[in-house]
This record gives structure tokens, sequence and C-alpha cells, in this order.
């Protein structure tokens, strides 16, 4: 066999043959697996069907380089590396499918097809980065995403399931249409076809078919499994195109034809990552909810908006009734703007930190009970009677609670929160104490530990939004403590009302205290660590008093925002006697805009010209856009009212308009999110007018100070 190999392949030019004469025997071989093979597949052009085995932007390898490569894979291999995952493209040098196979439920008719939809994220993440999108603008998408196709896809011979919402039947392809993203298939033999909710023939899936000139868009298909391996990356690369319009791609993003604009960086990656935030529950269901809202909302004034530029692009004459089209479409264009900068602040990991951008459970408040009564709720799962006879003298006496008291108990405290009315009171007795779904008080009511804090446990396990989320008007909670396990959100959120904590342990594992806007915390003598967030996040508009507390071993000690918003004002800090140390960050980090008056005062010279950028490009907050709105509506108007006096032949110039206004919002707001995350030390920080008292707190060894500022 190595006699004849020079025959079957050119002579390889003479610096391959200076290295190939220096190494050792056993490298040289021209008859190790896959390296004769490769070389006389890359020097013979003609043989083309296994280019698609490398990654489109990798060189075929020459034929003394062959060999090294192949045992360098077959290490990564063997280390259990990303390079043996299925969606490596450059790992087909053994025969045999590396996906698995995905059974039919509950249908034998059909044969299986491949699994290629559990792909984990960095696989995704890699095939669009480094194989299909790379630095494509969004207009480019669809062209790069073809010529991806064409390298990697094989153009016939293969079978696939044709899958809609009313059927699904078994079609063989018998070409690819690369620039539309379509298949060229014909119905396979013998036929095979299921239909929910009716019965579909051979003769009318011919006609559906005929309907269609027999091209089926590539999304629809899953292609039948193969145990030779063959069609690995057509089904991997019809997944990933699937997988792109269906949770990444929006109808709108072909409306930025920004040159500066990197597609994959400012779309692609936010998005995918918040797919498998949400996969993976890290992100509350509220936010979810909300942000699916939104797209939809957003798709069908896009739907509108392209419906009425079309319709004066299409119209020939100049009516009053135009001209007020003309309007219309600026506030859909308006609209639209505002979804979509509310849509970057929860695809935006950052962003969604920083902002908090989270709805309560909006559990209503009880109100006072029917009967006018208050009940002291005890908690306790198992009691001695010594602890009986202190608690009936401490807690549930006449003397201490000024009269007669009704008393129910609990073996949980999941179970009295539910339970408790207004005024209520709710007393824990020692013990571990777990709880599968959070705490919601709505009501005006007490918890109180009978202990120490460490004697009374509550700890949170499962997967879930948050912990204790209060909405009362007045909730007061001491001596206990808190254990938080894969909450999405905080330790204890403050919505609305006011929570006194008191005396209480909270050990996190997200986020820590959240007080939000028009809520008030007073937290005295607790102790919060090991939030991976900030221990305490203090919202605009909100009031936040600590005293006596010790805030450590989080990312940030003291996060406070301050958003300079019309619609809120700014929060109201007081800290008193506390201490924040040995946190990852900054002991309290103020947020505010680049372009406020504290970026430019303290910043150094480069933030100052990127808070300059940043001002001109807008502000951030749906207040700050009013003015450009109003001014590209009267600048819209204007060209309306212009195009009336000129007379002209059609509206195609207001369409234009329409156009080309839109891709200007998107072109004064693209360095939004690229100067975000700028933090920087700021000494000064305790001088701000938010702060109401600083009296006695010690910050010590914080990772980047005591004090910083973010700016966005």
């Amino acid at each position: 066999m190595a006699e004849q190999e020079p025959e079957l392949a050119p002579p390889p030019p003479p610096p391959i043959e200076e290295e190939a004469a220096v190494m050792p025997e056993e490298e040289t071989r021209p008859e190790e697996p896959g390296t004769a093979a490769m070389a006389e597949d890359v020097e013979d052009n003609g043989r083309e069907e296994k280019l698609w085995l490398l990654p489109p932007d990798v060189r075929c390898p020459e034929p003394g380089e062959a060999a090294e490569d192949l045992k360098l894979d077959e290490a990564k291999e063997s280390d259990g590396s990303e390079y043996g995952s299925c969606s490596d493209y450059g790992s087909r040098d053994k025969p045999g499918t590396i996906l698995e196979r995905l059974v039919p439920e509950g249908n034998v008719l059909f044969p299986d097809t491949f699994q290629t939809n559990n792909l984990l994220f960095y696989e995704r993440f890699k095939a669009y980065q480094d194989y299909i999108l790379a630095d494509c603008k969004a207009l480019e998408v669809k062209e790069f995403t073809a010529e991806y196709l064409e390298k990697v896809l094989e153009p016939s011979g293969w079978q696939a399931v044709w899958r809609t919402n009313v059927f699904e039947v078994l079609v063989e392809v018998v070409d690819v249409e690369y620039p539309t993203l379509k298949a060229l298939v014909r119905l396979s033999e013998p036929f095979v076809c299921e239909g929910r909710g009716a019965a579909f023939t051979l003769e009318c899936m011919q006609e559906l078919l005929g309907l269609k000139e027999h091209q089926l868009p590539l999304t629809e298909l899953w292609v039948v499994f193969d145990e030779s391996g063959e069609f690995d990356q057509t089904a991997l690369a019809i997944e990933h195109v699937r997988f792109f319009y269906e949770h990444i791609w929006r109808s709108w993003d072909e409306e930025d034809d920004d040159d500066d604009f990197d597609y994959f960086v400012r779309c692609v990656e936010p998005r995918l990552r918040l797919y498998y935030d949400i996969l993976e529950e890290r992100v509350p269901l509220a936010l979810v909810e909300e942000y699916h809202r939104l797209v939809s909302q957003c798709e069908e004034l896009y739907r509108q908006f392209l419906d009425l530029r079309n319709r004066l692009a299409g119209s020939e004459s100049d009516s009053e009734e135009e001209n007020v089209s003309v309007v219309e479409g600026m506030k859909l264009c308006d609209q639209i703007e505002h979804l979509k900068q509310k849509l970057k602040l929860i695809e935006n990991p950052l962003l969604r930190y920083v902002f908090g951008y989270q709805k309560h459970s909006g559990v209503q408040a009880k109100g006072v009970r029917p009967s006018r009564t208050t009940i002291t709720h005890v908690v306790s799962t198992t009691m001695m009677s010594s602890l009986l006879q202190c608690l009936l003298r401490d807690k549930l006496s006449q003397d201490s609670c000024n009269g007669e008291v009704e008393i129910q108990f609990h073996s949980d405290p999941l179970s009295a929160v539910t339970a408790c009315y207004e005024g209520d009171r709710i007393v824990i007795c020692p013990g571990h104490y777990v709880v599968e779904d959070m705490l919601r008080i709505a009501d005006s009511v007490e918890l109180e530990g009978y202990g120490l804090p460490d004697d009374i446990v509550i700890e949170k396990r499962g997967k879930g939004d948050a912990f204790v989320e209060c909405t009362g008007a007045n909730v007061k909670i001491s001596s206990m403590k808190f254990i938080q396990h894969e909450a999405v959100e905080g330790i204890l959120s403050v919505h609305q009302g006011k929570t006194t904590l008191e005396n209480c342990v909270l050990q996190c594992e997200t986020t820590g205290v959240a007080v939000r806007t028009s809520a008030e915390l007073l937290m005295k003598n607790s102790d919060l660590y090991g939030a991976k967030g900030a221990g305490v996040e203090i919202y605009p508009g909100s009031s936040c008093t600590l005293v006596g507390n010790g805030i450590h071993h989080c990312k940030e000690g003291i996060l406070i925002k301050d958003f300079l918003d019309e619609c809120c004002e700014i929060p109201k800090v007081t800290l008193v006697n506390n201490v924040v140390n040995n946190n990852e960050g900054y002991g309290v980090v103020l947020v505010k805009p680049a372009h406020s008056s504290l970026a430019k005062e303290s910043s150094p010279e480069s933030l100052a010209e990127q808070a300059e950028a940043v001002q001109s490009a807008g502000d951030m907050t749906t207040v700050g856009c009013e003015g450009q709105n109003k001014e590209g509506r009267r600048a819209l108007e204007s060209s309306g009212s212009a195009d009336s006096a000129k007379h002209p032949e059609d509206n195609s110039e207001i369409a234009n308009e329409l156009s080309a206004l839109s891709l200007k919002k998107a072109h004064l707001r693209k360095k939004r999110l690229s100067n975000v995350a700028i933090t920087e030390a700021d000494d000064d920080l305790m001088g701000q007018e938010m702060f109401v008292s600083i009296t006695g707190n010690r910050f010590n060894r914080n990772g980047k100070g005591s004090f910083g500022t973010f700016l966005y």
C-alpha cells in the first residue's frame, strides 16, 4: 500500500518533503487512516463531497500535516473536552453518526429523526459565531446563512419529515435552493402522512406540493436518522437555522443597515444567553411573560408599520388622508423604538441585573378579617412542655397580648403566612423549616422568631423567582435566619409599603435585599452575606435605612440606582453604624447615566467623551426619548406638508422618509449598549443629595474600594 501511494496523489511540494524527512517513521506513513485519502481529496478538486467535514473558514491540511492533526484530535477527544461534542465540525474522522436518535412518540409509521434540539449553549454560540454569522450585518444574515448551508448541506439524497401545525409527511430532498433557504422535495415511497384532526390523501399532498412548486422551507424539515454519519452535518445545519429564525431573529432587525452594527454581538449573543437563562430558570417568570408579551406587541406594530409604508409607496394620490397616515406611521415608529429599548434591557444580562426589570407576583391583600379579630399563629413541628410554658408566658399571655388572644398552630411558616389577615402575628418556634414556595406577605403582619436567629432557620429549596416578597403597608420581620437556594431574584424584595427587618441573618445565593420604587425598608442589626449580586439594591423613589448591619462577602455591598427620571425621585438612603466589608466589588455603588453631571465632573477625559457621545445619542430612559420623537414627528409632518405643496405624482418619497426616519432613530441609539459597564472609583460619592444621614460606618477590604460609580 505504501509503494502505490505516489501514483494516487501528486508528490508533495519540497517543503513538505523536507519536513517529512526529519519526522519519525511512524508519523510519515502514508497509510495512516484519513491521511492519504484526505490529501487526495484536497489535491483533486473533483471530489468536493468531503470538504464539508471541515469548518468553512478552515483550510484543508497538507499531506504532511494530517497525521499529526489526527493525533491532536484524538488527544482532545480523550480529554473529554468540547471537541467531542455533536456540534464539532471537524470531528468527522471516525465513521458512524455522532448524534442521538429521536424516536417518534406513539407513532411507528414515521422513521426516527436526528436528536438536535438538545444542544448546549456553547455549541450554538460556537456555530453562529465561527461558522454561520461571524461579523455579518443584519442585512447580510440571509446571505451568510446561505453560504454556510452551501458548504455543509447535502444537496440531495436524504429524507426528512415535513412538519406543520396540521400534518406531518415523509419527503425526499432532491435539491436545495440555498439563496431562498428552501429544499426541492418529492413525496417518499411508500407514502407516509399523519394529519391532526383530518386525513390527508396522496393526491391531496401532491396537489399541495404542486402549489408550493415542491419547495419547502428548510426550517420545516427534520432529517431522518442515518447511522452512517453522512447526514450529521445536514441535520445540525438545519437545526441551527431553524433555532435562529425561531428564537433569535426579529423581523425588524433588517431595518438596521449601519456599517458599524455587528449583528452577532449586538443581537445574537444576548438573545441566545437569554434563551438559555430562561431554559435554566434563571429569569423570573413574570419577566419571561413580560418579554414574550413585548416581542408579540412589537411584531404586531412592525407589521402595521410595514403595511402603512407599503400602502403609501403604492399610492399615486396626495390627500389629507395620506398625510394623516404619515403621522400614524411616525407614531408607530415611536412605539416600536420604545418597545425595542425595553427588549434590549431584558436581553442584556448586565442591564437586566442593574435595572432589575422584574415584577412582583401581585398577590392582593386580604385586609381585616371578617370577624374583626386578629390571630396569633404559632409555627412549630414539635414542642417540649418547657418551651410551651415559656412561650405562653412570654408571647401568649394576656399581659403580653393586652387581652385574650386567639391562637392557631401551623407546622410550617408558609401555611401560617397564607392564613394571615391584616394585623395578625406569627411566632415561629426554634427549628429548621424547609419551604418550596416563596413567602408572599401582602398584609400588615409581624413575623417573629422565638429565640436566637440561628435557632429559627427558614430554608428555601427548589427553583423560584424570590424567597420573601413584601407588599404590605407595615410588615415586621425579626429574629430568624433565611437561607436561599436557587432563587432567581433576591432573598427579600420589598415592592411597596414599609418593611422592618431586625436581628435577622440572610444567607444569599443570588441578590440580597431589594427595595423597589416607592417602597421603604428599615434594616437593623442584621447580617447579610453570600449574594452573587448586590447585598442591598436600592431603587429610585425608594427609602432605605440601614442601622448596625453587617454586609459582607457579596459581589457588591450596597447598590443604589439613581436614574434621575421624571417619573422617579432620587432614593433616600440612611447609613448608620454599618460594617460593609470583604465584598468582591465596591462597598457602595451608585448607578447613574453616563451623561449626568456626576460623570462630567468626576470622570476621566475618556469617560467624559463617551458620556458626551451617549448624550448626543439620546437618553437611555423612555422619557429621554420623547424629545427626539417629537422632533422626528415634526420633521415628518413638515415633510408631508411639503409634499402636499409640491403635489408629487405618488407617495413613494413619504414611504422612503418613514424608512429613513426609522433608521435614523436606530442610529441615534446604536451606542447606548456599547458604553455600558463603565465603573470607576468615586471617593466623593457620599456627598450626594440622596444620602440623608451617614455616620459611624466602616468600609473595609472591599475588592475595588469603598465607593464606586456605575455609568451607563
